[in-house]
């Protein structure tokens, strides 16, 4: 199963990225398709706070035109969406401290702990910082 990461879909969201026809061609290919691909709810949070930032976008995604993009996605038929559950403290835990991570980087912790603890072994990223995270194969599909 495809984990995606914040800023694919940022990028398949905002027609003004230079990644949008890419990203917005490999996220369809995901949402149409019939196997399994997963985001983290962390991801969506994120997603949520970036497109609607005035200082990030301008103009910003409005707010109900990020929430449309949003329930877009959780239509998909085989999208899985990633939550906390029994054991996945053990997971974060053992990704921060054979990662060395702190600070900010715990938020990438948590977005690997949940990919893993859901069995999700590759992440579609354009961040490098996840190839500190093992047993999660790190992609950028945006790169030939």
């Amino acid at each position: 199963m495809i984990g995606v990461e914040t800023n694919i879909l940022v990028y398949a969201h905002r027609e003004d990225s230079p990644w949008h026809e890419r990203a917005y061609a490999y996220i369809k290919q995901l949402a149409e398709g019939s196997a399994p691909w997963a985001i983290p709810w962390p991801c969506v949070h994120e997603f949520l706070a970036i497109v609607t930032h005035p200082r990030i976008y301008k103009p910003p995604t409005p707010l109900s035109r990020a929430f449309e993009q949003v329930e877009a996605w959780l239509e998909s038929p085989s999208l899985v969406m990633l939550s906390e559950g029994d054991g996945y403290w053990g997971e974060l835990r053992f990704l921060m401290q054979t990662g060395k991570v702190s600070g900010p980087q715990v938020h990438d912790a948590r977005i690997a702990a949940l990919c893993r603890f859901h069995g999700v072994r590759k992440l579609w990223t354009a961040d490098r910082d996840f190839t500190r995270f093992s047993g999660l194969a790190v992609k950028n599909p945006l790169l030939l």
